[in-house]
C-alpha cells in the first residue's frame, strides 16, 4: 500500500477518507482500472465502485471508457480540490447567513411553546442591527420606549435602514420618547403611517437606551461610548408585563402636539425667553 501522506490534508478540505484515499492513489499511480484502485487503497471492490462514481460526481476523477477495454479512472487536476473548497465555503456562508436571519424567531418559538425563557447577547453596531432586525418578524404591533438622540448619535444610519424595513412591511409601532425639541423635530416626519408616538414630559438625564416589546420578547439596547450592547429576552411573563405598563403608561399619557416648540424650549431652558426662540 502506497504511504497515503495528503490524506489529513485532503479530508480537512472536505472529502471522507475513503475519497482522500482513492483520489491520493490515482494521483501516485495515474490511471487504474477500479480493481487496482481497490487494491491499492485496500478498500473493497463494492466500496471503491461507489466512493469512485461520488468522485467523478463532485468533478475530482474522469472515467474514461474504451471499446472492448476495462474502464480506467484518473485524478483530475489538484487544483480542482480549491475549487471544490471554495464553493464549499460560499455554500457554507450562504447558509450561515439564511441561519441568522431566522434563528432569532425559531429560538423564540422555542421558547414560547417550551416555556423555557431564552437570552441572546449581542455586542457592538452589528449586534445592535440583529437586536432591532429580529422585531421585523414582529405579527403584532411593537411597543418602545428610546432616547432619540442616543440613537441618532450612535446608530443613525442603522436605525434608518430598519425604519424603511419597518415601513416596506407594514410594521406598526407605537412608543415613548422624552420631550425634548430634539424629539419634536426628530419625529415631525417620522413613518408617519407605521409609527404612533408619544412624549413624556418629565425631567431626566437621557436613559441612553432603547426597549422594544413584540411577540412574547423584549429587547433592550445600550447606546454610549463606553458600551454598544444588545439584549433579547424571550420569555412571556416578562413580556405580558412590560405590555401591560406600556398600554397603561399609552392609556394616561395626553397627545401634545409637535407644534409647540416655544413651550417645550422654554421648559427645558427657562433663562430663554419665548420670544426669542426660532
Amino acid at each position: 500500500m502506497t504511504d497515503l501522506s495528503y490524506q489529513p490534508s485532503l479530508t480537512q478540505s472536505g472529502l471522507t477518507a475513503h475519497q482522500a484515499a482513492l483520489y491520493e492513489t490515482l494521483i501516485k499511480f495515474g490511471a487504474l482500472p477500479a480493481s487496482r484502485i481497490a487494491l491499492e487503497a485496500r478498500l473493497s471492490r463494492p466500496l471503491a465502485y461507489k466512493v469512485l462514481d461520488d468522485l467523478v460526481e463532485i468533478g475530482l476523477v474522469e472515467k474514461v471508457e474504451k471499446p472492448r477495454s476495462v474502464a480506467k479512472f484518473s485524478a483530475v487536476h489538484p487544483l480542482k480540490l480549491k475549487e471544490i473548497a471554495d464553493k464549499r465555503f460560499e455554500t457554507a456562508q450562504n447558509a450561515k447567513l439564511a441561519l441568522e436571519g431566522t434563528i432569532g424567531k425559531l429560538i423564540s418559538d422555542f421558547n414560547l411553546k417550551s416555556g423555557k425563557p431564552g437570552v441572546q447577547f449581542f455586542e457592538g453596531l452589528d449586534g445592535i442591527k440583529q437586536v432591532l432586525d429580529d422585531s421585523l418578524t414582529a405579527k403584532d404591533e411593537i411597543y418602545a420606549y428610546g432616547d432619540l438622540e442616543s440613537i441618532e448619535k450612535y446608530i443613525g444610519d442603522i436605525n434608518r435602514a430598519y425604519v424603511r424595513e419597518r415601513e416596506k412591511n407594514g410594521i406598526k409601532k407605537r412608543g415613548f420618547v422624552f420631550d425634548t425639541p430634539f424629539a419634536r423635530k426628530f419625529l415631525k416626519d417620522y413613518a408617519p403611517n407605521v409609527t404612533d408616538t408619544k412624549l413624556l414630559q418629565y425631567e431626566a438625564a437621557p436613559f441612553q437606551t432603547v426597549m422594544q416589546i413584540y411577540d412574547g420578547k423584549t429587547s433592550y439596547i445600550t447606546l454610549s461610548d463606553q458600551n454598544l450592547i444588545g439584549v433579547i429576552i424571550s420569555d412571556k411573563r416578562i413580556y405580558e408585563m412590560h405590555r401591560y405598563l406600556f398600554l397603561h403608561l399609552w392609556s394616561i399619557t395626553p397627545v401634545i402636539n409637535l407644534e409647540d416648540v416655544a413651550q417645550t424650549q422654554h421648559k427645558m431652558d427657562p433663562d430663554v425667553p419665548t420670544e426669542h426662540i426660532e
